[in-house]
Order: C-alpha cells, then structure tokens, then sequence
C-alpha cells in the first residue's frame, strides 16, 4: 500500500507541476490565539511614533501573528520569447493579499518601510515584486478593487486603519488575490540611479481599468511610509521552465530578467543595486 502511494505522489508530481513545487506556507510560528487582533493593534499605535509603530509591526508578524489565510501562496505564470524565438515560461508564487496583523476574522493591513520588509522578506525565504510582476499580479487577482485615495494624515496609524477599515467595506469577506487596494513597495534599479540616496520605490495602485495610479516613483525618503503603501511577499524560488531558480539568479540573466522585470526597470548588474533599500 506504501508502495502505491509513493508511486503516486511521484506521478502526480511529474504529470501535475503544482503538486509538488508550491510552496505550502510561510515559515513562521503558529499564531498564538492570545495575539492582538488587527483593531487591537492599531489602537495599541495610535498614540506611539512611527519608529515604535514599525519595531512592533515586525515583531508581531515575526511571530506569527498574522491571519492563516495570508500564510499560504498563490501561483503566477510568465512568459517571454527570446531573440532565437524560444518561449521560455515562469511560475512564481505570492501572497494573496498585504501583509497584515491579526486573526482571520479581525486583521489590518500595515504598510512597512523597505527596510523592514526587506527583513522579513529575507526570514521568510521571500522578496518584494518589481513593477511588471505588479502588473501581472493585478491581472491575476480574483478581486480588484476600486482604488479610495485619501488626503489627510497620509502617514498617520489613524488613517492607515480606516483605510484598512475602507478596503474591507469593498471587500465584503470575498476571498482570493485581491489587488487595486495599495501601491507595491517595490525592487527597481532606479533606487540606486536616483541622485538622492536612501529612496523608497513604490508602483501601481491599479484602477479597474488596469491603469495604475501610482507611476513607478523613488521621490520618498525610505523612512517615509504612509496609508497607500502595500508589502505584497514573493517566494524566493521561481521555476522557469520548471527548474527552480533562486530570484536573484534570474535577474542576473540578461534574457531570463525579462521574466520578472521591464527592460528599462532590469538594470540588476549588482546583487546589492537590486536591495539598496537595506
């Protein structure tokens, strides 16, 4: 009977890519049931600075404290046609929504610093999406929501929260890839061409119409993180032509970066040009 069963898991896994090269969930700890929900949270930050705000959104999700459906990936194909005319085709795997603190029945998205979700990224054997993969995920997604700007407190707990409260109000408890709800923080060669050092890059905010709001831009300080910002997490390992490739690897290659990124956002000659934010 063990037998049988090993012989089908290895056909299902030769027949059926998905079966046995998604990634199943984050790495983190199970969520403690005596957590902060996503209310809790924001109102234990309303009245603390953003520097405090920041430490303790990252020691939360650190340890496990985000909703169980945010654990587990949703896959994205790609597809490019090299010069020689060969089609080369990619999967790669993302969160279905922003990283958010809380239960499944009470959360609340919480925009980062790059530095931060570099970090956590970086512990969950994840990285942050460039503008194209933006783009693609926002065709993908399940749910595409109606973009609500918001003008006043920009970078306030407050607003962060009733921004949340908003997109949930739209949501209406449907589930899958949500997209159209935040603008991407974003990995792009021009952080480290921008004049000024120490950039935030940020992309998209799609309208329904698939337009983005949000061009991509590095004109924030990278301390700078407001109400609109999204941490959307991508496992590290992408299969290309179902071959797992680490994703620095791919942008390193000079036909098989065009996978993942637009040939005037590729300049990813350096490792360390691709996360200057750190």
């Amino acid at each position: 009977m063990e037998m049988k069963r090993s012989v089908y898991s290895f056909l299902l896994c030769v027949l059926t890519f998905s079966a046995c090269s998604v990634p199943k969930h984050l790495s983190l700890p199970p969520r403690v049931v005596t957590a902060e929900t996503g209310s809790e949270f924001y109102k234990t930050v309303f009245a603390i600075d953003r520097m405090q705000r920041e430490e303790l959104a990252k020691k939360e999700i650190l340890q496990g404290n985000i909703p169980s459906f945010l654990r587990s990936f949703v896959e994205i194909t790609a597809s490019i046609t090299t010069a020689e005319g060969k089609t080369v085709n990619a999967v790669y795997f993302v969160l279905p929504d922003y990283l958010a603190i809380g239960s499944e029945q009470d959360f609340a998205r919480i925009p980062l610093t790059p530095m931060t979700a570099q970090l956590i990224a970086d512990s969950l054997h994840c990285f942050l999406p460039t503008r194209k993969m933006v783009d693609e995920i926002y065709k993908a997604a399940a749910i595409r929501l109606e973009p609500v700007p918001m003008y006043a407190l920009r970078d306030s707990a407050v607003t962060m929260y009733q921004h949340n409260l908003i997109i949930e109000g739209q949501r209406r408890l449907r589930k899958g890839l949500i997209a159209g709800i935040k603008k991407d923080v974003v990995i792009t060669g021009k952080v480290s061409r921008d004049p000024k050092p120490d950039r935030v890059a940020i992309y998209g905010w799609h309208k329904t119409d698939g337009k983005p709001i949000q061009p991509l831009y590095t004109g924030h300080v990278n301390w700078y993180v407001d109400y609109s910002h999204g941490i959307r997490l991508v496992y590290r390992t992408i299969y290309v032509d179902k071959k797992p490739m680490d994703y620095v690897d791919v942008l390193k290659d000079r036909t098989l970066q065009a996978l993942l990124c637009d040939e005037d956002d590729c300049d990813f000659y350096r490792y360390d040009a691709v996360i200057s934010q750190n």
